[in-house]
Formats: structure tokens, C-alpha cells, sequence
């Protein structure tokens, strides 16, 4: 029992519960990844074979930091031990969507594929509702919006046939339409989106008694991270594997439930006992991140929750800094403050990584990034998803179009870098109609099929790495970017990045480095874009932030209607999500928050007065100072 050392009673008896369902309920900085880790080693000692250990967790981060652990783990054991066992096969550690992808990959031919499907990221499923919405004489409907809805309804089970035959207004009817042409895209495409990793994979376990329990015998023993999280469809997926022994432990925090509105839902946590009616419930508690001042104050503003479970954080750290509160005149002056706040904690002694700027709305980073050019501070804004930028779309998609990929794929590098094949030309070729192409437009195509040719050769040759080099030269992409300018020079640079992330796979045989390579960009998240060796300073959406921690934390923008945010349509259900939200940006510092809202914001090119945040009036007094450490008095 070695490695329980320097465990507190709640993480030991968290560990040793390796029988039944367990749900752990850990606060912000109680270690949790830690317990997982150690349990999972815990049930390997008692004769499990690693192998049939499953861990799941929501983002490619998440679950690489696990495996590491994991890994690091079993082989400090083994040293201990002196080899007491051999490790044939790791314990499975995964994302939702990478597992479900595993299962349908496994399962290809069964479920009417002749090859893995491709994946349709949130750009390529917004440009096929965009097509979709052309061939209807639908009006005023978003295409961002349907797609939101469409895949709401996906994380619930909802299939477009389901949602067809119950559509029951004029709007619901419009989006049947458009979902039933988006998903005969996706078809004709070999493809699935996101939320399609998920309900494909529930449809086959729940179709396929076989599937189902060969899976249950695979992975004996089951966790799962961050269940809070979980929509519909991925409680439901976890529910099919577990055995009947029902080996399943559970862990997060109803406190951090803060993606309602993506399909999370807090009654799956909130109802464990049901779904799992022996299972035990362990708090966490002990907070190993903070200062006894911003606990405290995260106590607060929880504290004003109805839908949760009691549960109070300490911590044994030391007393710490008031909360530092400063009133902006506006967002340029409240963008001033936190540039010079954070200059003065460089000058002394803390570095650009220790400090990030949080903030409720994307808009919020613009007058931040400004104060920065001008400070020249490093920084790295967090949510522009590397995977998402043109040029790596770009260079990928030629990979992709050169191993059979979508029609989205052809079509997007078919003329790119330009090769003289316009829309007539793009349109015959994807209708498979390229007999009617002749003389030097048929020659282009010609041309373009004898590069995709190399492409797929290389692919069965070539590691990833050097298969990138060879698509982003052989493509055009290199000759094309390399041109006298800032932005095309930092595209150039984005795509010497794409050949070192690909460099992580290179250890594999090329086939299986390569699946496993671009499965990783497909499936990349937000928190996947941090580059950990950046001495930089972060700037992030607060939703950006869960699971990560830094020293110093800046939260900008506490006005009310801005943070809280203020919906047309507010229930219950989202006020409490808000609340949850600021105690995730609270319990994101260790040593100190500055705090900062602006009398005057401007939204859509106008200028209004604000008032501050409810949150600020819920902390108490004694927590907060201004900056003249003064305390502040708040509007009731």
C-alpha cells in the first residue's frame, strides 16, 4: 500500500472502493486525476489484467495527462515489486469521441461501412448545412444556430427520422428538413460528425446484445471522469459497458457543471444513486490548489446553489491575498489595468505562463489583445483551435482526399493552391462526371489525381512527419505561402507545427501512425491548443479554463448581463450554470485573483452604463479589497 502514502482518508477510501459503482464528488483542486490514477493502479494489484481497466475523459489533454500518470504508476510499481507482473496491454484510457470511434472502427462492416468513416469536424458539418439550407426555401434560419440545435438533439438521441415524424411548428418542421439533407451529405461522404462518434456507437450496443457484452467482459472495470459533463447519449454509452457487476467509478463535481448548454446534463450526476441504486458516494474535499481566501470566497458564491450536493471545500494552505477588485471606466481602461497589473508581477519575479486573463464572451479578448501588442508581453489566446486554421485544414484535407476521403475534402483542395479548376469544373468532378472534361481542364484533373496518387503512395511509405513535408511541398502549399508577409509567414509556420505534432506518431508503423495522427487532429479540443513549454500569458474563455490552474487570475468583464450573462429565456437552471461558472474561474487561481469590471462597456458599437456583477456582493467583504486596499462596497 505504498502508494497511498501521503493520501487524506476521503482519497484513500476512494482508492481501496475498487467493487461496485462509486461516484466521487471532488472539488476544484482536490486531486481527483490523482485518485483515479492510483485506484486504477490499486485494482490492478488485486489480479486485474491492466488491459481491462477503461478510463474515459472529455478532451485529448485530459486523457494524455492520465495515461501518463497511469503509465508512470504501473512502472514505478513493477519496480517496487520486482516485476511481480508484466504489462501485455496498457489500461484503455480515452475521450468520449475516441472511444466511440474505437467501437465503430471495430465494428465498420457490421454497421454497413466498407472503411472507417471519415469525421466531419464543426467546419465541415457547418459547410453541408450551409448546402443544405440552399436546396430549401428556408428563411432566417442561422446556419450555426440550426447546427447547434441539430446536434442538441443528436446528444439526446434523437435521430433525424425521430425528429421528423414529431416535428410539431413551422420552425421544428424547417429543421427537419435541413437535418434530414445533412445527413444524406454525410452519408454520401462515408462520414460521421461528433455527436454521431457518440449515438452510432450507443445504436450498435443497444442493437447488438453480441457487441454489448463483449465489450462488458473487455473492460471489467470502468471510470469515468468529469461526469458532470456527460450529455445523454455518453451516460448512456457508459451504462452499456458497465458489467453486471456494475464496476463503475464516477467522478466530478456538481459544482462544475458548465455545459448546459452543449447537452450536459446535471441530473446524470445528480441522479448516479438512481441509474446505480448500491453504489457509494465519497466527497472530496480538501483542496490542494488555493489559498484560504479564494476557497473561501468560491464558497460564497456556490454556497447560493439549490440543485447540488452540500459540499464544502477547505484548504490547509496558507491564508493568502485579499481578492484585488478594480473599477474600470471602460474596456480599454479595464484592459490597461490588467496589462499593468501583469507587468508588475513580471517585474517581480513571476513569469508570463503563471498569469491568465479569463472572461465570459469571446468579444471580451479584443481591447485585451491590444494592451498586449502594445506591452509586448507574450500571450496566447486559447480557442482558436490550431486544427481549425485554413492552411492545416488545408494540407490535412490533401491527405485525407488522397486516401478516399469526403467530397468536403476534394473539394476543398481541388483548387488549392489555384490549379485553373473553377466551380462548372469542381461541380462535374464531384458528380463523378469527368468524361465530360477534356482538353487542358481535363488535364488539370488529370494532374490533380496523379498528386493524390503520390499522396496515398507516400502514405503507405512514409512516416507522418515526413508525409507532411512531402504533402506540403508536393500540394503547393509551401511555394504558395512563402511570400513576403506577416500573416503568410505565421501560416507557413502553423504548418511546420502540423509536421512536429505529426512527429509524435512517427514511432509507429506508417499506416497506423498516420490513422492514429489524424483521428487526433479531428478530435483535437480547445485546452489541446496550449502549448505547455509558451512562457506566455493565457487569455481564455472561462469555459476554456475548466481543469486548468495558474498562480495569478485575472476575471474581466463582472457586470451584470455580461457575467452573469443575461439570456432572454434565464430559468432557474442557467442562473445556476453562471454561478457555477464563476466559482470554475475562482477555483482556477492559487495565489491570487484580481478582479475587474467597467462602468461603461461597448457592445455592437454602442456605449453603455453597467452595473457591477451579482457575484461580487456575494462574496464576503473581509475577501475583497480595491485597489487602494480599501474595501469596496457593493450595490445591493
Amino acid at each position: 500500500m505504498q502508494h497511498l502514502h501521503g493520501m487524506n482518508q476521503a482519497q484513500r477510501e476512494a482508492i481501496l472502493t475498487t467493487e461496485g459503482p462509486l461516484l466521487v464528488l471532488a472539488g476544484a483542486g482536490a486531486g481527483k486525476t490523482r485518485v483515479i490514477a492510483h485506484r486504477v493502479l490499486q485494482i490492478i494489484n488485486r489480479g486485474c489484467k491492466p488491459e481491462q481497466v477503461l478510463a474515459i475523459t472529455f478532451t485529448n489533454k485530459a486523457a494524455f495527462e492520465m495515461r501518463s500518470r497511469i503509465s508512470k504508476l504501473l512502472a514505478e510499481d513493477r519496480g517496487v515489486r520486482g516485476g511481480a507482473y508484466e504489462v501485455s496491454a496498457p489500461p484503455f484510457v480515452s475521450t468520449f469521441h475516441s472511444l466511440g470511434l474505437t467501437i465503430i472502427k471495430e465494428h465498420a462492416r457490421l454497421l454497413g461501412y466498407k472503411r472507417a468513416p471519415s469525421i466531419y469536424d464543426r467546419a465541415d458539418s457547418l459547410r453541408a448545412i450551409k448546402e443544405a439550407l440552399k436546396k430549401t426555401d428556408t428563411q432566417n434560419i442561422e446556419p450555426r444556430a440550426a447546427l447547434g440545435y441539430i446536434s442538441r438533439q443528436k446528444s439526446d438521441g434523437i435521430t433525424a427520422e425521430d425528429f421528423a415524424a414529431t416535428a410539431e411548428n413551422p420552425h421544428e418542421r424547417s429543421i427537419s428538413v435541413i437535418w434530414l439533407l445533412y445527413e444524406q451529405t454525410l452519408r454520401q461522404s462515408t462520414a460521421l460528425d461528433f455527436d454521431d462518434l457518440i449515438g452510432v456507437a450507443v445504436r450498435l450496443l443497444v442493437d447488438n446484445q453480441e457487441v454489448r457484452l463483449s465489450y462488458q467482459r473487455r473492460w471489467r472495470y470502468i471510470h469515468v471522469d468529469e461526469y458532470q459533463d456527460t450529455n445523454s447519449t455518453q451516460a448512456q454509452l457508459t451504462e452499456l459497458l458497465v458489467g453486471p457487476q456494475q464496476n463503475i467509478c464516477a467522478v466530478g463535481d456538481i459544482d462544475q457543471t458548465i455545459y448546459g448548454w452543449r447537452g450536459a446534463r446535471i441530473a446524470n450526476i445528480l441522479g448516479f444513486e438512481k441509474t446505480y441504486s448500491s453504489a457509494k458516494i465519497i466527497l472530496l474535499e480538501e483542496n490542494y490548489r488555493s489559498t484560504k481566501t479564494i476557497i473561501a470566497a468560491a464558497n460564497d458564491v456556490i454556497a447560493k446553489n439549490i440543485f447540488r450536493r452540500e459540499k464544502i471545500l477547505y484548504t490547509n494552505n496558507a491564508e493568502g491575498e485579499a481578492l484585488s477588485l478594480y473599477q474600470a471606466f471602460d474596456e480599454t481602461d479595464e484592459a490597461t489595468f490588467i496589462v499593468r497589473t501583469i507587468k508588475e508581477l513580471l517585474e517581480d519575479g513571476a513569469s508570463p505562463r503563471q498569469c491568465a486573463v479569463l472572461y465570459r464572451a469571446n468579444f471580451q479578448s479584443r481591447a485585451i489583445e491590444e494592451r498586449f501588442l502594445d506591452s509586448e508581453i507574450p500571450y496566447q489566446v486559447v480557442g482558436t483551435r490550431f486544427f481549425e486554421r485554413k492552411e492545416i485544414k488545408d494540407a490535412l484535407s490533401y491527405v485525407r482526399a488522397a486516401l478516399g476521403g469526403t467530397m468536403a475534402d476534394l473539394a476543398r483542395i481541388a483548387n488549392m493552391p489555384p490549379r485553373g479548376i473553377g466551380k462548372v469544373t469542381l461541380i462535374k468532378l464531384l458528380a463523378g462526371r469527368e468524361k465530360e472534361l477534356t482538353g487542358a481542364v481535363g488535364q488539370k484533373v488529370s494532374n490533380l489525381h496523379t498528386l493524390l496518387a503520390r499522396i496515398a503512395k507516400a502514405a503507405a511509405e512514409l512516416p507522418p512527419s515526413k508525409l507532411m513535408r512531402f504533402v506540403i511541398t508536393e500540394s503547393g502549399l509551401e511555394a504558395l505561402l512563402k511570400k513576403d508577409t506577416i500573416e503568410e509567414g505565421e501560416r507557413l509556420e502553423n504548418l511546420r507545427e502540423l509536421v512536429s505534432l505529426a512527429a509524435r506518431y512517427d514511432a509507429l508503423p506508417p499506416q497506423e501512425g498516420l490513422e492514429l495522427f489524424l483521428e487526433s487532429a479531428a478530435l483535437a479540443s480547445d485546452q489541446d491548443e496550449l502549448k505547455d513549454d509558451a512562457d506566455a500569458v493565457r487569455l481564455m474563455t472561462v469555459h476554456a479554463s475548466k481543469g486548468l490552474e495558474f498562480p495569478y487570475i485575472f476575471i474581466a468583464g463582472l457586470e451584470e448581463g455580461l457575467f452573469p450573462y443575461d439570456r432572454e429565456e434565464d430559468d432557474a437552471s442557467d442562473k445556476e450554470e453562471e454561478r457555477r461558472l464563476m466559482y470554475v474561474a475562482l477555483t482556477r487561481a492559487q495565489r491570487k485573483i484580481y478582479l475587474s469590471y467597467a462602468s461603461y462597456r461597448t457592445i455592437y458599437g454602442s456605449k453603455n452604463a453597467t452595473i457591477p456583477s451579482q457575484f461580487l456582493s456575494d462574496i464576503s467583504e473581509p475577501l475583497i479589497t480595491g485597489e487602494t486596499g480599501e474595501k469596496t462596497v457593493y450595490l445591493d
